[in-house]
């Protein structure tokens, strides 16, 4: 920050406080303060907008076989369908920066569920074009809300980091898991034709941007700082995205969000495969899928609480990367045996390595402004890295004609995963060099 006498060159942030802000003395995001019903209203549509972060792609992988069969596509091909995504969460996160400049963050999230729906409603339209843009345009919306909302929380939330953390994973678990569960049945109801039964996981988007329409339509007012993830010097003099690139503790925040991404992205894509070569019957295996992805809700409810008490700092991401690789090893040695335990293990340990990397968004910031350059960075970078982890497992299979190299692979990651955590867990903020 400039002074009378000259300006500082880095600033040195103290240690996050643990003692809770009260509601009044967090800005509001229109200069007004608000009710405790207000804070209520925020904090729900907050969390229905993070219930969205994951139905629109994993809705998909139930039924890409029919999908397959019914367009004529090929096994390459139908994998584009949940791999675009991942390229969009992180070549569009570096977008959101400006875009949140020009309209503020509450209507660039509202853009981003009516960008949403709009994704979703493409791919019912038939023909190649509509299935692969619409899929595009539900990651660009995705990417985008996902940059924002750590950015939000962190900011119209300050009070309630932790909780709203733990439970904004937690939802995003819970629509990961409703999307895998519930697509195969909604077949049944639209005479077995996946178009329609896609589209009707518009409705949790429609209903997230309903009750996100109180936020949209607050007066701006007047605020003591800039209610954008801006990517430009403040006039506050607040430093710009570029000046984190080289914050050891930003580095460790992405590196933690790109490896667990990939183990998480690469083994959704292919556990079902897996299973299926090891002998379980399709449907079963979409099951285990789910199984996954239940048992995550409780940990990315609870993994973000916890960590704050537990010492050393490291503890939380070490446990989290020993729930996965037992469940992968498991997998490796008897996966026909004690099916539904390895999926537990699996779902306990990636959600809750998931959690806190969000968490670790907010907490290594020490402010929105912070928060918003850290979520691109960490997310934007990640999530490009996570994207060749389907692709990367999916060409270690075909060349060793087998899952043992490949499960190898995700554990060596594990441990790289491990010594990411131990960077981003340490208790101190992020710091960036001003530039005048």
């Amino acid at each position: 920050m400039a002074t009378a006498t000259g300006p500082t060159p880095r600033i040195d942030y103290p240690a996050p406080s643990e003692e809770p802000l009260r509601p009044e003395e967090i800005e509001a995001p229109a200069g007004q303060p608000r009710s405790r019903l207000g804070y209520l209203v925020l904090g729900a549509g907050l969390l229905l907008i993070g219930l969205n972060l994951r139905i629109g792609v994993t809705a998909v992988s139930p039924v890409l076989a029919d999908i397959r069969s019914s367009l004529g596509l090929s096994e390459a091909v139908a994998s584009l369908l949940t791999t675009i995504p991942v390229f969009a969460f992180g070549a569009f996160a570096f977008l959101t920066p400006g875009l949140s400049r020009r309209i503020g963050i509450h209507r660039l999230l509202g853009v981003a569920m009516a960008t949403l729906i709009v994704g979703i409603a493409l791919r019912v339209i038939p023909g190649l074009s509509a299935l692969f843009g619409g899929t595009l345009v539900i990651g660009a919306a995705i990417a985008i809300a996902n940059v924002l909302l750590p950015a939000a929380i962190k900011r119209d939330l300050a009070h309630r980091t932790g909780l709203m953390m733990g439970l904004y994973a937690t939802v995003m678990s819970l629509g990961a898991a409703l999307a895998s569960g519930f697509t195969v049945p909604l077949l049944a109801v639209t005479g077995g034709q996946w178009r329609p039964a896609l589209a009707l996981w518009a409705i949790p988007a429609a209903i997230a941007l309903a009750v996100w329409i109180p936020q949209m339509l607050r007066s701006p007012g007047r605020a003591r700082r800039p209610h954008s993830v801006a990517d430009a010097t403040s006039e506050s003099g607040e430093p710009p995205f570029r000046a984190i690139l080289t914050d050891p503790i930003a580095i460790g925040v992405t590196a933690l969000m790109a490896i667990q991404s990939m183990i998480f992205y690469a083994t959704i894509a292919w556990l079902p495969t897996l299973l299926q070569d090891a002998g379980i019957d399709p449907g079963t295996a979409g099951w285990m899928l789910s199984f996954l992805a239940i048992a995550g809700v409780v940990a990315a409810l609870f993994a973000p609480a916890l960590t704050r008490q537990w010492r050393p700092t490291w503890l939380p991401i070490a446990i989290a990367a020993a729930l996965t690789g037992a469940g992968l090893l498991g997998v490796a040695i008897a996966p026909t045996q004690a099916t539904l335990l390895w999926m537990i293990l699996i779902g306990l340990g990636q959600s809750a390595s998931i959690a806190l990397s969000l968490s670790y968004i907010v907490w290594r910031s020490p402010d929105a402004h912070h928060a918003g350059h850290l979520s691109t960075m960490a997310q934007g970078f990640g999530y490009l890295f996570a994207a060749f982890g389907p692709l990367g497992l999916g060409a270690l299979h075909t060349a060793t004609h087998g899952w043992t190299i490949p499960i190898t692979a995700l554990g060596v990651l594990l441990i790289a995963q491990l010594l990411a955590g131990a960077v981003a867990s340490r208790p101190r903020h992020i710091r960036a060099k001003l530039r005048h």
